[in-house]
């Protein structure tokens, strides 16, 4: 097993049956406040969806189809599989008190509201225009969303990294380990210790013997 998939289910975190998920991550302050020991919420009832068959990803242009923003286009910034929510960047906004407290009124903030992924569409890169989507397969065996309107493909959007690397578009410098180079099998394994592989390295003979010793 390699090691970061025994991170991360070291790192998995154990919510309550009934625990009631939103836009902050379980183990956050903001998440905790919202379900806090003890409360039962009102259950939320989701359609459930196969990770195979989301098909809106993060980076992607979608178009609201109801709301007070239908019509609409935008780049989905956030997914939050658990409720079948996305958040468009500049879109569905909300405003709402935060920091109240018995002295201070609290600041009046605007952010993104979530949308339910049935009240959105892909855009079909061709004409601009949304269009519902399937997985398929091509003939070289890779996996891609298809327009079921004009069966263009549709791209898998390009994310930025929080470094600012693009795999896609890196390019090795000087400096860099080249592919080849961190393949090659450099190591040999032998029954020889550390100490006996460095002497026999170095050239160095080792003539003296341990003395015997006795426990009595």
């Amino acid at each position: 097993m390699r090691l970061t998939v025994l991170l991360s289910m070291a790192a998995r975190v154990v919510v309550p049956k009934d625990y009631r998920y939103g836009t902050n991550r379980p183990w956050t302050p903001a998440a905790m406040k919202m379900n806090p020991p003890g409360k039962r919420r009102r259950k939320v009832f989701v359609e459930p969806l196969a990770p195979e068959d989301w098909s809106v990803l993060k980076g992607d242009t979608v178009e609201i189809l109801a709301g007070k923003d239908k019509g609409k286009q935008g780049k989905v910034t956030q997914v939050f599989r658990r409720r079948n929510w996305v958040i468009l960047e500049g879109l569905n906004i909300h405003h709402r008190y935060i920091g109240k407290t018995e002295d201070y009124r609290g600041t009046y903030i605007a952010s993104e509201a979530p949308i339910l992924l049935r009240d959105i569409a892909l855009i079909d890169p061709t004409d601009r225009k949304p269009t519902e989507a399937e997985w398929k397969f091509t003939e070289e065996g890779d996996r891609v969303r298809v327009s079921l309107r004009t069966g263009r493909i549709i791209p898998k959007p390009v994310v930025d990294r929080r470094d600012g690397i693009v795999p896609q578009q890196w390019k090795d410098g000087p400096k860099d380990t080249s592919p080849e180079d961190t393949l090659e099998k450099t190591y040999v394994p032998s029954l020889k210790t550390l100490e006996e592989e460095v002497m026999e390295k170095m050239g160095i003979q080792e003539n003296r013997r341990h003395r015997g010793s006795y426990w009595y």
